[in-house]
């Protein structure tokens, strides 16, 4: 069934959090669920563009500043986040980089590991409580297509590289990261019972922000035919991931994309993704190294379950 922003249902009562909200496609899923009445945590770098973009949005919102480059920003803004809210029904890992202009995180990790997993690995980690104490609630991480090209081993010797920032692999193995990190999430949160659910979503191409940074030479001819011919625009980009966070008929463990031009436009629907994203062995590797880089553990992690293989419940979902 044909799926748009217009079938998100009533958000009244619920409290959301978007990383990556002042702009972009985490603009529009933060303006769209402020739309149906949610209450919007818009969790920003700068809180001027934060307080901008609410302006932009309207309803009800508020601004937390959330720099994914440093675990402190990370922490504090959890603190601030526990401080207000009894519970959180919503979190959407969305904010990331691409070609960034810095090498490493203030932590010192590989600016596209740091910023686009292990930053929201620790968030979550640290607002998990407020979300399992919601019925109903979702986490949903923001993927890409270009997970595929995330090439070498996810190690602590990767994660703490100084090359990368102009490399596309690097970029890639940061959004294999979030896919591991939501599908192994999701196992734990089942395994768990927990009435909390992870899942992912891409949005396929779309000419945001994100592809501002300073891009290899050899790919900007072919990302400017990309984008001039296969993108759509943030709003509709913001469908897949709007659909995981709303849809009651999409389950935990699932991954959405557009479902048109190799996925990069059109109504969302299943994804496909790599067979390295599957691998439920890396998934468990790539948290245990994600909990020891960051000193985040989750309140369920020592609870070790048998590994139930690659989790696709959504009928229809292609692996």
């Amino acid at each position: 069934m044909p799926w748009s922003h217009s079938h998100v249902p009533d958000q009244s009562g619920r409290i959301a959090l978007v990383t990556g909200a002042s702009g972009g496609i985490g603009l529009e899923t933060a303006r769209a669920l402020a739309d149906r009445g949610a209450h919007v945590l818009l969790a920003c770098r700068s809180t001027g563009r934060g307080r901008a973009a609410a302006a932009r949005i309207g309803g009800s919102t508020e601004v937390v500043r959330l720099d994914l480059a440093s675990l402190d920003s990370v922490r504090e803004a959890a603190a601030l986040v526990r401080g207000r809210h009894e519970h959180l029904d919503l979190l959407v890992n969305n904010a990331g980089v691409m070609f960034p202009s810095y090498r490493r995180t203030e932590d010192g990790f590989e600016a596209h590991f740091g910023v686009n997993h292990l930053g929201h690995f620790a968030l979550t980690g640290l607002l998990l409580d407020l979300m399992t104490a919601a019925p109903g609630s979702r986490i949903v991480t923001v993927a890409s297509l270009t997970h595929r090209a995330g090439l070498g081993a996810l190690d602590e010797d990767g994660a703490r590289s100084s090359t990368g920032r102009r490399s596309l692999t690097a970029y890639g193995r940061s959004k294999l990261a979030n896919l591991l990190f939501a599908r192994e999430l999701h196992r734990r949160l089942a395994t768990a019972g927990a009435a909390t659910a992870s899942l992912a979503a891409h949005p396929g191409l779309s000419p945001t922000g994100l592809w501002q940074g300073d891009a290899p030479r050899f790919l900007r001819p072919v990302a400017a035919a990309g984008l001039r011919w296969l993108a759509q625009p943030a709003e509709r980009a913001a469908w897949p991931m709007l659909r995981a966070a709303t849809d009651p008929h999409v389950s935990g463990g699932a991954y959405l994309g557009p479902s048109q031009a190799f996925e990069s436009r059109g109504v969302p629907a299943p994804a496909r993704s790599s067979r390295a994203s599957r691998d439920v062995a890396a998934q468990g590797r790539l948290w245990k190294l994600s909990e020891g880089l960051t000193g985040v553990g989750y309140a369920f992690a020592s609870a070790e379950a048998e590994p139930s293989g690659a989790v696709c419940p959504m009928r229809g979902a292609r692996g």
